[in-house]
């Protein structure tokens, strides 16, 4: 049995952008219909959704041979939550609310095995195939990505230590955090907040460093264009709700 290549690792350490759909809804069917729609990446989110390990579980068991590469995103940059995560097979990993060096270096070493790192050593888990995979705990750190989230301004303040560090694959961006930071609380919109997530990807860049966001339709090339090449442009929740909103809205206008 082979580990798994990550292909989204891949890709952007090679600088090809990467188009993501974020799961909120925590049902492994969703994630198995979403997963063959040709997106590049999922958001398997357990910060601001009700997932817990054993759901995770199912919604990484849902993206078993299909193109949509999973990345999660556990409920915080944890050493406890990062072992589980990555023991039931996640390769990818946004760690979210990271605001300096220190806490990026973190993610990394409880991302890793020693001498490189802190994570604790299991090799029969379903990361390492339970057993099967030859050579698991030497080679896994090379199909292991470390994502780290901004959402503060303390934390844009930091992003050149941050992107300096080795272990480091991707720096995201979280809008909705980092306006309300800059005292604009839901308007991610704001000429203020759109110069400093622009100047922010062009320091992640400049750092050899991927970046990524979380933006909508509408926006998603603009994102890309300006450099980031992780971009999820829409949420299962939204499309979900913008689609029975308008079903129900045409039936409800021909009584």
């Amino acid at each position: 049995m082979q580990l798994p290549v990550n292909a989204f690792k891949q890709a952007i350490l090679a600088d090809q952008p990467q188009i993501g759909l974020w799961c909120s809804l925590s049902s492994y069917q969703v994630v198995e219909l979403v997963a063959r729609s040709q997106f590049d990446w999922l958001l398997l989110d357990m910060e601001h959704a009700p997932n817990d390990i054993s759901t995770l579980h199912t919604q990484l068991m849902a993206t078993e041979g299909a193109r949509s590469h999973p990345v999660v995103r556990p409920p915080w940059n944890d050493m406890l939550w990062i072992k589980r995560c990555l023991d039931i097979g996640a390769q990818s990993l946004l760690l979210p609310y990271v605001q300096n060096a220190e806490e990026a270096a973190n993610a990394v070493a409880w991302s890793r095995f020693p001498k490189g790192g802190m994570r604790g050593v299991a090799s029969g888990t379903r990361a390492g195939g339970f057993g099967r995979i030859k050579d698991f705990l030497h080679n896994v750190q090379e199909q292991t990505c470390v994502l780290v989230q901004l959402e503060s301004m303390e934390a844009i303040r930091n992003v050149d230590a941050i992107c300096a560090l080795d272990g480091v694959d991707g720096v995201f961006i979280g809008p909705s955090d980092l306006s309300a930071d800059m005292n604009h609380l839901g308007d991610i919109q704001h000429p203020e907040v759109q110069e400093t997530i622009a100047a922010a990807i062009r320091r992640i860049r400049a750092n050899g460093k991927a970046a990524g966001i979380l933006t909508t339709e509408a926006q998603g090339q603009q994102y890309i264009d300006m450099g980031a090449r992780f971009v999820a442009v829409g949420t299962d929740m939204t499309l979900l709700r913008l689609a029975t909103d308008a079903l129900a809205a045409r039936f409800r206008q021909a009584q």
